[in-house]
């Protein structure tokens, strides 16, 4: 078979399952600005807002306008926010504090802190039980936090570093990477309890997870550049494919079935899921170090933040941030 031929093949596989003129590209640049790193990205799709960690504060980004209306501040080692909309609360995991920060969406004001485990990282909030989720890298724990009161209500030792989570409200489960042990765990909300450890081969050092919760699908971004599939109700691992250097997070829309890991080498991998079988669509193109996303479910479109570089000087692996370079690429399908 020649290159052309298997380029028409790939060509048409695209067309087939995603659909003609629905391949992503990208759409927007907002620019930031400021100095310092960044990590997790989340959108409120309902409130139009996306919320973007950057150096010791969230930037807060109007979706229908794609420009920054406002910070949160006071959150030093900033990883992201999850958000309890019903409750106008939020949670900003403070990884230098070694705490929490509760706030208010509307004044995006801190109104306390909680104590979590050792660098808490990632984070999610469990409506059914209205609790909030900080899972504590160095501390190999999770800390559970009231939503309300801001109160600790338990914490849940995991028995290794804890990556990126999903939440399965129907099934009253938790999930998490365990990236140094190559394992998945269920935490039974009720009990706040680790009830299953499932190991993810052929994935090995999983970051990055999104979750189908429709047919209880569950995609991790591992490090050994694959996304693998697993039914959340039994961990077994359905499906896997290859994707880029770097991965760091994931993500998934229920309205086209797509699934999407970002990778630090300028690659976001698209995938269609289709019952328990999983297949590469596109390679999206962004720019290197674009490893963190967000996906809007609404619109469809996928977030990265991204910073330009200076050439790293002989012995470096990265030069330094451009000055007021920080921005967030925004990409979406060809059709509206």
């Amino acid at each position: 078979m020649n290159i052309k031929t298997t380029s028409l093949l790939g060509w048409l596989a695209v067309v087939n399952l995603c659909g003609a003129g629905d391949a992503y590209h990208l759409l927007q640049t907002i620019p930031v600005g400021g100095e310092g790193g960044w990590d997790y990205l989340t959108v409120d799709a309902t409130g139009h807002r996306l919320y973007v960690s950057h150096a010791t504060k969230v930037v807060v980004i109007d979706t229908t306008k794609d420009a920054v209306v406002g910070e949160i501040t006071n959150t030093p080692g900033v990883h992201g926010i999850a958000l309890a909309p019903e409750l106008n609360r939020g949670l900003v995991t403070c990884g230098r504090e070694n705490k929490a920060a509760l706030v208010d969406l509307k004044t995006l004001q801190v109104l306390a802190k909680t104590e979590t485990g050792a660098n808490p990282d990632g984070m999610l909030y469990e409506p059914g039980r209205q609790e909030f989720y900080t899972f504590n890298g160095r501390g190999q724990s999770a800390t559970v936090i009231d939503a309300k009161t801001g109160k600790t209500v338990a914490t849940i030792p995991l028995g290794g570093k804890p990556e990126f989570c999903a939440v399965d409200v129907q099934a009253g489960r938790v999930f998490n990477n365990l990236e140094d042990k190559n394992e998945l765990v269920a935490i039974v909300t009720q009990k706040h309890a680790v009830a299953n450890r499932w190991p993810i081969a052929p994935g090995e050092e999983a970051s990055g997870m999104a979750f189908d919760e429709k047919n209880h699908h569950l995609f991790l971004g591992c490090g050994n550049k694959m996304m693998v599939m697993v039914d959340s109700t039994s961990g077994k691992v359905l499906a896997s494919v290859p994707i880029g250097d770097g991965v760091d997070a994931n993500a998934f829309d229920p309205g086209t079935q797509l699934a999407f890991a970002s990778c630090g080498d300028g690659t976001v991998t698209i995938a269609k899921a289709d019952g328990d079988k999983l297949t590469v669509v596109q390679t999206l193109k962004t720019e290197k170090g674009a490893r963190t996303m967000t996906l809007d479910p609404a619109t469809h479109k996928i977030y990265l933040a991204s910073a330009k570089f200076e050439e790293p000087a002989p012995g470096q692996r990265r030069g330094k941030m451009v000055p007021d370079s920080f921005k967030v690429l925004v990409y979406g399908p060809d059709k509206k």
